[in-house]
């Protein structure tokens, strides 16, 4: 994908390659505290020279598309779950999957200050959501690195008073969704088990009154195709994929990956990595 640099008015600008904001560059074994998203920690995992350089150097990676329909199928789960949280009643899916013991956690309220200082009291669960200005957040041991993300979900297990970690997926597939095909061995959909470890790993940092539960769920609705065609609305289907939490080994990846940013080696490239495979066949003809 081509993408091309505008400024906030939409003018085209020139590009760089170069993130321009300093706070989003970490100098190795500096003392301030730097955040890491949930997704760099996936990036790390995925190609941790493409992450260093990022991280570290700066490299700013061409943008990807928004994808605003999955974007609106979030919102929507969301003020429908919600809703049940008000109510204080499991969701309809719970139901039918004999889940009635299963309800949206109510977290209650929490005041936050909006950049000009000035207090607000909002729902827990939406700021837990609200990944660009709070989220989750945990500091890794003694350590400068503050790891974040934003939450789904939450949900309440009655029966064992337990917090679930929750995520919604979008996605359109002729194949149907089921728990036995859903994480083949070795497939992206991996990523998923890593994202909902990492955001079981933040709230238990948090020390809440109730553990964390090592069942989580995807709520996963597929676009479906249909005969008639669009008319106007897409239907889909909705399934829960279920996953058992593991974070213990999260320490250590963590550790390696913090181990990485306070080197001043560059690692080596992941020879899967399409992002370097490309820069190495353009550095061979590229005279810019």
């Amino acid at each position: 994908m081509i993408d091309l640099k505008r400024n906030s008015k939409g003018e085209f600008v020139e590009a760089t390659g170069l993130n321009s904001q300093a706070w989003r560059i970490y100098k190795p074994n500096q003392k301030k505290d730097f955040p890491i998203s949930r997704s760099g920690f996936e990036d790390f995992k995925k190609c941790s020279r493409c992450f260093y350089l990022k991280i570290v150097k700066g490299f700013q990676e061409p943008g990807m598309p928004q994808f605003k329909l999955n974007e609106l199928t979030d919102t929507l789960l969301k003020k429908e779950f919600d809703q049940c949280r008000k109510d204080r009643k499991p969701h309809r899916k719970f139901i039918e999957k004999g889940l009635d013991h299963i309800v949206p956690y109510d977290a209650g309220l929490t005041i936050i200050k909006n950049s000009k200082g000035e207090e607000k009291k909002l729902p827990l669960i939406d700021v837990w959501r609200d990944a660009k200005h709070h989220g989750l957040k945990r500091r890794f041991k003694d350590t400068n690195i503050i790891l974040r993300g934003g939450i789904d979900d939450v949900w309440f297990n009655k029966k064992t008073k337990e917090l679930i970690v929750v995520d919604y997926k979008s996605q359109a597939s002729s194949k149907e969704v089921s728990q036995d095909t859903y994480f083949p061995k070795g497939g992206f959909h991996d990523s998923y088990k890593t994202q909902l470890n990492f955001y079981a790993y933040l709230i238990k940092g948090l020390n809440l009154k109730y553990k964390i539960s090592d069942d989580s769920y995807l709520y996963v609705v597929n676009g479906l195709e249909v005969e008639k065609g669009f008319n106007g609305k897409i239907i889909f289907s909705e399934t829960l994929i279920h996953h058992k939490v593991e974070t213990d080994y999260l320490d250590g990846e963590i550790q390696e990956m913090i181990n990485t940013i306070n080197s001043n080696k560059i690692p080596t490239s992941n020879k899967s990595c399409k992002n370097c495979a490309y820069s190495r066949q353009r550095s061979v003809i590229d005279t810019l």
